[in-house]
């Protein structure tokens, strides 16, 4: 019998393929790529990458509450971003959304990313340890 069970919420973009908005499996919740859709339209909230980032993290940060966490619970955050001249924005922007002890990151250059996102951020969570 799996321990596995699937994460979903309408506060958070529906998945734009064959994957879950989050997998929990014990206490642990593995939160699939968000990039800046807006949850009611699925359009992308701005082409200025500060707008879009914040609108990972809140994206990022629906997904948890419906898991009964927080970003504070994240551990693992991998960031993805199609210009690395924007890191510093992003981690302006991180600041934010988080508070020290802030989770192990990795931040990721990439050609493109999915509806010409500037930004996606996946993440692991743990929650009640």
């Amino acid at each position: 019998m799996s321990n596995k069970a699937v994460i979903n919420t309408d506060n958070a973009p529906a998945a734009i393929g064959p994957y879950s908005q989050a997998i929990k499996s014990g206490n642990t919740v593995y939160i699939s790529g968000q990039i800046p859709l807006d949850p009611e339209t699925m359009e992308m909230v701005s082409d200025a990458f500060e707008a879009q980032a914040r609108q990972v993290f809140t994206n990022l940060s629906a997904v948890c509450h419906e898991a009964a966490g927080s970003l504070q619970d994240i551990v693992k955050l991998n960031l993805y971003l199609t210009d690395l001249d924007n890191f510093g924005v992003v981690n302006q922007v991180m600041e934010t959304f988080f508070s020290a002890p802030y989770p192990a990151r990795a931040a990721v250059g990439v050609k493109q990313l999915p509806k010409g996102s500037l930004l996606e951020a996946e993440a692991v969570m743990v929650i009640g340890d």
